[in-house]
């Protein structure tokens, strides 16, 4: 497919037709390449694939054609030039910074990151130099009063895990650029089928496969979209060095759960609206974060950059005086379910749900998890496909039991 194809194709198409060219054997359904390695029609040939010279297949470690295809097909849905494939959605963030920074350089994220982030830019990272400032994920003027010289990335989630805060994207491609820096977004959320940061003004697209991408629980996977020169000047070095390299099963299978991306989005949405609106009424409930309820501080600018709907991650807050009783109602909702996942994961077509504060957000320090809004008392749900009255019930065994939780 050519490129000016590409550009007259919808993201859903571009989701089931975009890949490497067929095989001499025809395949409809694309072929999953278990090789570590590639035999070279000569010396010469060799010499110029390995200094890049000549486009080819090397090493498994620098590329393979199943990679290459999931590769192609999510820049396509992301509008960017290209895209490159880690072994998991950190390890993207991991070679995004490796690439991008040294000693001295200053980075810009939002403090409602995911919790893990949070801990690599702000922890690990210091430890070889690089700076960090964390600020209030909406405040576009604390971004801006957050930038320095040295200043050289600015990174937000959004909808951010698990509060659901919604980043403008635009404006903060604006103060990046205005500084001679990139702005990176983790689009593991909202996806391509939701959101394109691209056309917002974002350089670097970060995501989970993981999660959405994949769809249904099976692989870890992450992937970085953004010009091809960031990948051939910044990115493909480190991946080649580091090797933190996508394997060609994962691969294949968040290839082929892009296919439906475009349709589990919406239904998911759909579902964890109905969800957010039904629990929001429930007199157990404290508050609900959806970027699709009017009562989101950030509605209009979700549905805006959304197209529409509020994705398929919501949070509540159970009721409680303080912040131990939080914990014991949260737990106590969450062991009474029958039906629905306890788990971490999310963007499985299963509903699942969890406890930010104890899992996801576990190896923050308390200020770091009240700073970034995450209460004893709140749950995380990733909602599936499940029949909502299914949902509803499994959830009440606990609501309608709180009270005996003291």
């Amino acid at each position: 497919m050519s490129a000016a194809e590409k550009t007259t194709l919808h993201s859903s198409t571009l989701a089931v037709r975009q890949a490497v060219e067929r095989s001499q054997y025809g395949e409809n359904s694309e072929a999953l390449y278990l090789t570590s390695g590639y035999v070279q029609p000569s010396a010469e040939a060799a010499a110029a694939r390995f200094s890049g010279e000549e486009e080819g297949f090397t090493y498994g470690r620098y590329g393979n054609p199943t990679v290459a295809s999931f590769e192609q097909r999510l820049a396509a849905m992301e509008g960017t030039e290209a895209a490159m494939s880690t072994a998991s959605g950190m390890s993207a963030i991991l070679m995004m910074c490796m690439g991008l920074l040294q000693v001295g350089d200053h980075v810009v994220c939002s403090q409602s990151m995911f919790g893990s982030t949070i801990k690599l830019i702000g922890s690990d990272l210091a430890k070889f130099g690089v700076q960090s400032s964390f600020v209030p994920q909406t405040d576009v003027d604390a971004w801006r009063a957050a930038v320095r010289p040295n200043t050289k990335l600015l990174f937000a989630e959004t909808p951010t895990n698990p509060l659901t805060e919604v980043c403008d994207i635009a404006a903060l491609a604006d103060i990046a650029h205005a500084a001679g820096a990139l702005l990176a977004v983790d689009n593991c959320f909202a996806t391509p089928a939701l959101q394109r940061p691209a056309e917002l003004g974002a350089d670097i697209i970060m995501h989970s496969g993981t999660k959405f991408l994949d769809g249904q629980g099976r692989v870890m996977a992450g992937a970085l979209c953004a010009s091809q020169q960031l990948m051939t000047e910044k990115f493909l070095p480190v991946l080649k060095s580091a090797g933190m390299t996508l394997a060609p099963f994962n691969a294949w299978t968040v290839l082929k759960g892009l296919e439906t991306l475009d349709i589990r989005m919406r239904a998911q949405s759909a579902q964890a609206l109905a969800l957010a609106q039904w629990l929001e009424q429930h007199p157990a409930v404290d508050r609900v974060y959806y970027p699709g309820l009017s009562s989101h501080p950030q509605h209009a600018l979700a549905l805006r950059q959304q197209n529409g709907l509020g994705g398929a991650v919501l949070s509540f807050v159970v009721k409680a005086d303080t912040p131990e009783l939080g914990r014991a109602r949260a737990f106590h909702v969450l062991n009474q379910m029958q039906v629905l996942s306890l788990s971490t994961n999310l963007g499985d077509t299963k509903t699942l749900v969890a406890h930010p504060a104890t899992t996801s957000h576990g190896r923050l320090t308390e200020v770091q998890r009240q700073a970034a809004g995450v209460a004893q008392g709140l749950i995380r749900m990733s909602v599936g496909l499940e029949h909502l009255d299914d949902i509803h019930n499994d959830l009440l065994r606990g609501l309608n039991t709180l009270a005996s939780v003291k």
